[in-house]
C-alpha cells in the first residue's frame, strides 16, 4: 500500500485538530480522556494535537475548577479554548458592537442614566430570544425546563448542556460552553445579567451565575435550585430576578 501524500497527511491533521478544539468548544474545558472517549482517537493522539493547539495559542492547560466538596488527590488538567481560539470558531463583530453600546451610553447622557440606558438595551436585545425559549420551556414538565432552555440555547448557537450540581444543594448546573457576545460582556456585564434575569424568569426560580466565560471561566455556568413548587415559567418574583442579577457577569468566587 503507498504512502499517502505529504499534503493530505497534513490535510487529515488539521482535521482531527479542528475536531479536538470543536469538541471543547461544544462541551467545554476538557481532559485527555474526556477528549479521547468523544472522537474515539487514542490519548497519545488526543496530546499530540492538544500540545499543537497549544503552541498555536488556540488551547490553553487549567487546574480543573471544582464546585463544591474537592475531592482527595491531584486536580485534573483540562484544556479550554483561548480567546484566540474561540475567535476561530465566531467572525464577530465585538468592535462595532462594543462602539454602539459606548454610543447609548454616551448619547443617554453618561453616567447613571449612560448605564440604565445600556441595561434597557440588553433587556430589549433579549426579549425575542425569550419567547422563543419560553415556548420550549412551556411545553415541558417543571423538571424537564432546564434541559428544554438548554437545548434552545443551544438552536441560538450557545452550545448548552443541563446537569445536576455536584454538592451537597439540590439542584441543576446550565452550562454554556460558547458565548457569541463573550468579548462585549467583558466591557458591558448588563448582557449578562439580561440574561441571568431571562433564565430566573423562564424557569420560575432565583438562578445565580456561578461563572462566565465574559470574566475568563471556561464556561458560562449558572446554578438552578430544584423547585419542589412546579412554579410556572412566569413565576419568579421582581426580588428573585434582582437577586439572579446580582453577580450576572462577575466571578463571584
Amino acid at each position: 500500500m503507498s504512502e499517502a501524500p505529504q499534503g493530505e497527511l497534513a490535510t487529515g491533521e488539521r482535521s482531527t485538530r479542528n475536531r479536538v478544539a470543536r469538541s471543547i468548544l461544544d462541551h467545554g474545558p476538557s481532559t485527555v480522556t474526556d477528549l479521547a472517549k468523544r472522537l474515539g482517537l487514542t490519548q497519545a493522539a488526543v496530546r499530540r494535537h492538544l500540545d499543537t493547539l497549544v503552541a498555536d495559542a488556540v488551547v490553553e492547560p487549567r487546574e480543573q475548577r471544582v464546585y463544591g466538596a474537592r475531592t482527595r488527590g491531584r486536580p485534573a488538567k483540562v484544556f479550554a479554548l483561548t480567546d484566540c481560539g474561540r475567535d476561530a470558531f465566531d467572525q464577530s463583530y465585538d468592535a462595532l458592537a462594543a462602539d454602539a453600546m459606548r454610543w447609548i451610553a454616551q448619547a443617554a447622557g453618561g453616567g447613571e442614566r449612560g448605564e440604565a440606558a445600556v441595561t434597557a438595551f440588553a433587556r430589549a436585545r433579549l426579549a425575542a430570544q425569550a419567547e422563543t425559549y419560553r415556548e420550549a420551556v412551556e411545553a415541558v414538565a417543571p423538571a424537564d425546563r432546564t434541559e428544554a432552555l438548554a437545548k434552545a440555547l443551544t438552536a441560538d448557537g450557545y452550545a448548552a448542556t443541563a446537569k445536576s450540581a455536584p454538592g451537597p444543594h439540590s439542584g441543576e448546573q446550565l452550562c454554556q460552553h460558547h458565548c457569541p457576545v463573550a468579548h462585549v460582556a467583558e466591557q458591558f456585564p448588563q448582557l449578562c445579567e439580561a440574561e441571568t434575569e431571562v433564565f430566573s424568569r423562564l424557569l420560575g426560580t432565583h438562578v445565580q451565575r456561578l461563572a462566565t466565560i465574559a470574566h475568563g471561566d471556561g464556561v458560562c455556568t449558572t446554578f438552578i435550585p430544584r423547585s419542589t413548587s412546579g412554579a410556572a415559567s412566569t413565576g419568579a418574583t421582581q426580588t428573585e430576578t434582582s437577586v439572579s442579577a446580582s453577580t450576572a457577569g462577575r466571578n463571584p468566587a
